[in-house]
């Protein structure tokens, strides 16, 4: 095995970019996926069938078709059509934030249901209206129960992210492969992303350890 890291020295600053590309492009679209997610959340928890049925269709239909085939989709397809010259970082946005509002509507559902049905009963007892009661009674308790759940989420869009070199979008991933073709060696620029990539989650991991301790210290 002939591995030579000296190579790769030049262009560590130019992968080390990718950090913040891969974390600032993963951050809206979980921002974008919790505000969506949430919405259909409660579109589920609803009385009205016809809003029921759209949201399950929705994460249904997301939950059941490759991320990447949706990326593509949205990158080239959507283009095709509408003749609008999609940016990655917004195509990838829009795949990542989509795709996670599905995840995010079924956990945040489950939060709100795990709520005891006593407090939603005292708050309507109380004259309590729904949107008030949703926002400052249900949904904080529901968000403390799933923060993990959520944080997983996170740390999933996180490692996903490096699909996001399909459509040429300057990530970690794609930055590695940059290297490779221009040393013409992809063993050590692999490694070395992965080790970013493996010390992304980690220190994500390590936040969420921290937020779910904090929340129980609180109690």
């Amino acid at each position: 095995m002939n591995l030579d890291f000296s190579q790769i020295v030049p262009y560590i600053p130019f992968m080390l970019k990718g950090i913040g590309v891969t974390l600032g492009f993963v951050s809206v679209s979980i921002l974008f996926g919790f505000v969506l997610g949430t919405g259909f959340a409660l579109l589920k928890i609803s009385k009205v069938k016809g809003l029921v049925w759209f949201a399950d269709a929705y994460t249904s239909i997301f939950r059941g078709t490759p991320l990447i085939l949706q990326l593509m989709i949205i990158y080239f397809a959507v283009p095709q059509l509408t003749g609008y010259d999609m940016p990655p970082f917004l195509a990838a946005v829009l795949a990542f934030g989509l795709n996670s509002s599905a995840y995010v509507s079924e956990i945040i559902r489950a939060g709100i249901q795990a709520v005891e049905k006593g407090q939603t009963e005292a708050a309507q007892a109380l004259g309590i209206p729904y949107r008030p009661m949703m926002k400052d009674l249900i949904l904080p308790q529901a968000l403390k129960n799933i923060l993990p759940a959520l944080m997983n989420e996170f740390i999933t869009l996180t490692k996903e992210s490096a699909i996001v070199s399909t459509i040429s979008y300057l990530d970690l991933m794609r930055r590695a492969q940059v290297v490779g073709a221009d040393i013409y060696r992809n063993f050590e620029p692999l490694l070395f992303v992965g080790l970013i990539y493996y010390f992304l989650v980690m220190g994500l991991s390590l936040l969420g350890k921290a937020m779910e301790r904090r929340l129980r210290f609180g109690d």
